[in-house]
């Protein structure tokens, strides 16, 4: 059965592999299930239709059969879980490797995101000159955290797993900052996600959705 995935019609993101959907399809390019897309103006993500899916009316979501999933983490674990490749065998390290997938999204990525819509929203407010370095800052504690974790190593695990699909997600969100660059070896290891083929399948088939909507 091919899995439908819901994507935003005009990626906000303009191409830059940053959507919600992104990781979605990066693993399923991974584990090479082929899917469709059903593309959503913002207008459609508040209906009835798209909220019986996504209860809090965003993207993606995917629908396989009688099962309907929201929330790109959940999705990349049920795919992780439902094809081979995704996450170790060795049991242990297939329970750290989905701890690193919950730690991508709920430690590493809030003050990344918080950094982010400061200044998209906030750079007209009076407090911006002084409230950015201290996003920044926290963000500058979390890599140093995770530099010195992953030191010299490939991946988190022995083999790329899941966990490291979502934390590169996370970290390419930062790409151009300038913070990366602070350590070498972050930015060498986002560097080896975004080289992995399933990556670059998942990049180019989001792009090409911003390609399509800039030419309409």
């Amino acid at each position: 059965m091919i899995p439908t995935l819901t994507a935003f019609a005009q990626p906000p993101d303009r191409g830059r592999g940053l959507a919600r959907d992104m990781p979605v399809r990066w693993a399923l390019a991974e584990v090479g299930q082929p899917y469709r897309v059903r593309l959503l103006a913002f207008a459609a993500m508040k209906e009835p239709a798209h909220r019986a899916l996504h209860p809090f009316g965003q993207i993606p979501t995917y629908e396989e059969g009688d099962l309907a999933l929201f929330e790109s983490g959940a999705i990349v674990l049920h795919l992780a879980e439902r094809h081979p490749g995704l996450l170790p065998d060795d049991f242990n390290a297939r329970a750290r490797a989905i701890a690193w997938m919950f730690s991508a999204q709920s430690t590493m990525e809030p003050p990344i995101v918080e950094r982010g819509m400061a200044i998209l929203v906030e750079g007209d407010k009076p407090w911006h000159a002084e409230r950015l370095p201290l996003l920044e800052d926290r963000v500058r504690a979390r890599l140093g955290e995770l530099s010195r974790h992953l030191a010299e190593r490939d991946w988190l695990e022995r083999g790329f797993s899941a966990g490291d699909l979502l934390l590169v997600t996370v970290l390419r969100r930062l790409n151009g900052s300038g913070l990366l660059e602070e350590n070498p070896n972050l930015l060498a290891y986002v560097a080896r996600g975004e080289a992995r083929p399933a990556f670059r399948q998942a990049f180019a088939a989001q792009s090409a959705v911003f390609k399509a909507a800039s030419a309409s």
